[in-house]
C-alpha cells in the first residue's frame, strides 16, 4: 500500500463529508485498521466491530475539531484504534464470555418453603415497621420501597441531603433494636 500525505483540505473534506474522501479513508485505513485488530482481538466479529467504532470517533472527532495536526491524521486513527481496543478488553474483563460447556442455569420453579419464607419474612418487615414512629416508617418506605429519588425526599421532609442520611441511619438503628429485641424475647421464651 501506498502512503499517502494527509493535509488540512483532506481532513477538512473528510469532515464536511464528501463521499469520495470518505471512501479513501475507509479504504486506506480499513486495511491497516484490520490487520492491527486481528493480531489483538479474538475474532472476525469484533475486529469488524472495532474497525467501525475506530472509524465513527475518528469521524465524530474531526467534525468537533479536535484534530490539530492534520498531517497526523495516521497517528490520531491509530490512537483511537488504541482506545478502542483497550475499553473492548476492559469491557470483556468485567463480563467474562461464557465457556461453551457452561451449564444452563436451573429453571426456576416455584418453591413452596421458600414462597413461605418470604411470606414470613415479609410479615415480619410489615410488623417491624409499625412499632417504628410514623415519620421513620414513611422514610423508609420511601427510600428502600418506593425508591424515589433523594432530593425528592429531602423535599417532603424539608431537609438537606446530609441530614437526610442522618434520618435514614437513625431509622435503620431504630428498626435494628426492635429486631435485636424482638430476637432477645423469643430466645428467652425458647429457654
Amino acid at each position: 500500500m501506498d502512503r499517502f500525505s494527509f493535509d488540512a483540505e483532506y481532513v477538512a473534506r473528510l469532515r464536511d463529508g464528501d463521499a469520495a474522501t470518505q471512501r479513501h479513508f475507509t479504504s486506506y485505513f480499513g486495511d491497516l485498521l484490520r490487520i492491527k485488530l486481528a493480531a489483538r482481538v479474538r475474532s472476525a466479529a469484533l475486529v469488524d466491530d472495532a474497525r467501525q467504532e475506530t472509524f465513527l470517533r475518528v469521524l465524530v472527532a474531526l467534525g468537533q475539531g479536535k484534530l490539530h495536526q492534520p498531517e497526523r491524521l495516521g497517528a490520531f486513527v491509530n490512537a483511537v484504534c488504541n482506545n478502542v481496543i483497550l475499553e473492548m478488553f476492559r469491557a470483556e474483563g468485567r463480563h467474562p464470555p461464557l465457556d461453551n460447556d457452561t451449564p444452563e442455569p436451573l429453571e426456576h420453579r416455584d418453591d413452596p418453603e421458600q414462597h413461605f419464607v418470604t411470606k414470613e419474612n415479609k410479615e415480619q418487615v410489615e410488623r417491624v415497621l409499625a412499632m417504628l414512629p410514623e415519620k421513620d416508617r414513611d422514610l423508609l418506605k420511601q427510600v428502600f420501597w418506593q425508591e424515589r429519588g433523594r432530593d425528592e425526599i429531602c423535599r417532603d421532609f424539608g431537609v438537606d441531603r446530609n441530614y437526610l442520611r442522618v434520618l435514614v441511619h437513625r431509622a435503620k438503628t431504630r428498626v435494628r433494636e426492635i429486631l435485636v429485641a424482638r430476637a432477645a424475647t423469643v430466645h428467652r421464651a425458647g429457654a
